[in-house]
């Protein structure tokens, strides 16, 4: 079980990495057609209008979507069959091929738009909203149904949930910097009206506001001598938070070059699981491991 929820999770962030991957090659409308790639044809054909490369890149992201379809099934029977059966685990499993379907939904609704910015905004957070939840299911295999017990008091709780709340900001910011910026799927795209260079202030504002957040919440942590392994979430969050922070500075320096946008939402990605990992690991719920079985009661002896 836990196994094929890491394997959830790592499909959730790479989809994520190949959906980038298309817009910065321009390859958005490779395929302009939803379900079909072409009018009568699901993969790419030739075309005069659309270059081969644009084709197999959008496509090869489409199939991607059915290895996660069937990683994501996989994590759901594999739930239903734990013994004893968790409540928690299972809804958190379920989440995964329902979002899916939303997903691509909104990607056929966001090629049928001509790429129109708020609907990459969308997929994007959703796929954030998914990886967020593949973390929690990652831990959810390792706990019981029992109520939760708080680790720390309640004010650190609320820190973390600030802070959870603010990186979402700082995402949705994150799309709109994109939206105004020059790699929009297909060269005709309309981008937002609002300038790349106002929408990256934001982002950068909402980013340092975050790393505030982060240096108090580990201030908090420390004094309360919270659990080690909560500790080393933590820490783990600040690494990948620094070096996104970094890499972000350094690309928007440099132009935006392709492959740190890439690199980018990747780090995104690990950032949001990072996130996940952290909040919900400030409780506890008590139960029987997942995967365990009822004891065999003990035979009598001779």
């Amino acid at each position: 079980m836990r196994r094929l929820a890491i394997a959830n999770l790592v499909a959730q962030v790479g989809i994520m990495v190949t959906g980038v991957t298309v817009r910065v090659t321009g390859s958005g409308l490779g395929c302009p057609g939803w379900p079909e790639c072409f009018p009568g044809s699901m993969v790419p054909v030739s075309n005069a209008d659309v270059a081969p490369l644009h084709q197999w890149v959008e496509f090869g992201n489409r199939l991607l979507t059915f290895v996660i379809v069937l990683v994501a099934g996989l994590v759901l029977l594999a739930a239903l069959g734990t013994r004893p059966r968790r409540r928690r685990l299972t809804l958190l499993a379920a989440v995964m091929p329902a979002g899916i379907v939303a997903q691509a939904v909104i990607g056929g609704i966001t090629v049928l738009t001509d790429l129109a910015w708020g609907g990459v905004a969308l997929h994007f957070m959703v796929s954030a909203g998914l990886v967020w939840l593949s973390a929690a299911l990652v831990l959810a295999t390792g706990e019981g149904d029992g109520p939760p017990r708080p680790l720390v008091p309640r004010a650190i709780r609320g820190l973390v949930g600030v802070s959870s709340g603010v990186l979402a900001a700082l995402l949705v910011a994150g799309t709109l910097v994109t939206a105004a910026g020059p790699h929009a799927g297909d060269a005709e795209t309309p981008r937002l009206g609002l300038g790349v260079e106002s929408m990256a202030q934001l982002h950068a504002e909402l980013l340092f506001g975050y790393l505030g957040l982060l240096v108090g919440l580990g201030f908090a942590l420390h004094a309360v001598a919270a659990p080690a392994s909560l500790v080393r979430r933590f820490r783990v969050l600040i690494v990948v938070v620094l070096a996104q922070g970094a890499l972000g500075g350094i690309q928007y320096a440099v132009g935006v070059p392709e492959v740190l946008v890439v690199l980018h939402v990747l780090g995104a990605g690990l950032v949001t699981a990072a996130a996940s990992t952290l909040w919900f690991a400030t409780v506890e719920r008590s139960g029987a491991p997942v995967g365990t079985r009822d004891a065999e009661p003990a035979l009598a002896g001779p």
